[in-house]
């Protein structure tokens, strides 16, 4: 079994539908999980899945040219204190998630075991 792959992205904000819809579609094609806070500032996008999926992923957002696109934590393998399996496996279907708020997204990093990963990604924190 690969490594599990993640990648975390800082937008200005997430508000055209007809772009999360291309990143819905991106996520399902290249198989791999996207958790979005969409709808106002700032903008967040985490990916996980193999290693090329989750490259792909971070390609499609960066073709969509958002405003004040960063991305605060390129493409690596999971760096986490998952207590489960991995979000997505092969015999689950992909999927793109949204939430609405800082708050929510925090909840499901901390869910997913990458809680501190990412308040360092996002600044939040200067922990080595």
């Amino acid at each position: 079994m690969s490594p599990t792959w993640n990648a975390l992205i800082r937008t200005h904000h997430i508000t055209s539908r007809k772009k999360v819809a291309k990143l819905r579609q991106a996520a399902s094609n290249l198989n791999v999980y996207a958790l979005l806070r969409s709808g106002g500032c700032p903008g967040i996008m985490y990916c996980e899945g193999t290693e090329a999926g989750v490259k792909d992923w971070v390609g499609t957002v960066q073709r969509l040219r958002y405003k004040d696109y960063q991305l605060v934590t390129k493409p690596s393998a999971f760096e986490g204190e998952r207590n489960g399996p991995p979000l997505r496996s092969s015999t689950e279907p992909s999927k793109l998630e949204e939430v609405n708020t800082v708050k929510e997204f925090g909840a499901r990093m901390q869910d997913i075991g990458a809680w501190q990963w990412w308040r360092k990604g996002m600044g939040y924190s200067h922990e080595d």
